[in-house]
């Protein structure tokens, strides 16, 4: 279980492709692998991956395909950066909202703004996700958590959250440029309900 509050981003040392997957080696920042063991959980760029190596530093996580097909991590290369979040323990505070890191699918930058230092970022091609995505709900992108700023239903449904000076700084989320995708994970809350209307409709 995460939080959504990234706790800052990691460099992607390397990426090293296998029979049917991809190790990712990360170096964490000084400090932030302290009790880290392997088989521990860490969200990478909002995807719950597995340690299987730890080396001061350094982490290493498999990949496999089902993770590659539904995610970014299969594009990323030697010097990316990407959020990080280790797993919550029980008494931790939750700050964001609960989250899996069992990313639904990938969505692209489609409008960035900036008015007055407010960063404003809208996001498209939501698919069979958009019935979860509501004004003022939570949503997970790249693993941070965030409230969703605004709907629009216009040729393709998006969504638009605001970022403070906070989330910019200590996330990736910044630097984003349209075209760019991001991991997307729907509150589970929220779909628990959805789905639960839906089947009830259905039914009568």
């Amino acid at each position: 279980m995460f939080t959504g509050i990234v706790q800052g981003t990691a460099r992607v040392e390397r990426a090293e492709s296998a029979t049917g997957l991809v190790r990712l080696v990360l170096d964490l920042p000084v400090g932030r692998t302290e009790g880290l063991a392997i088989g521990a959980s860490v969200s990478v760029a909002g995807t719950c991956l597995t340690a299987v190596e730890v080396d001061g530093t350094r982490v290493a996580f498999d990949c496999i395909g089902a993770t590659l097909s539904t995610t970014t991590l299969g594009a990323l290369r030697s010097g990316d950066r990407v959020n990080f979040e280790r797993a919550a323990r029980f008494g931790d505070e939750i700050g964001g909202h609960v989250l899996s890191g069992h990313v639904y699918r990938t969505v692209p930058l489609v409008e960035r703004t900036i008015d007055d230092g407010n960063l404003t970022l809208w996001f498209g091609e939501l698919g069979d996700t958009a019935k979860y995505l509501l004004p003022k709900g939570y949503v997970a992108l790249d693993g941070c958590s965030l409230t969703i700023a605004a709907v629009k239903h216009v040729t393709d449904t998006s969504f638009s959250v605001c970022l403070i000076p906070e989330t910019r700084r200590v996330t990736t989320l910044e630097h984003l440029r349209v075209g760019d995708r991001v991991n997307l994970e729907v509150d589970a809350q929220t779909q628990a309900v959805v789905d639960t209307v839906e089947r009830v409709l259905a039914a009568r």
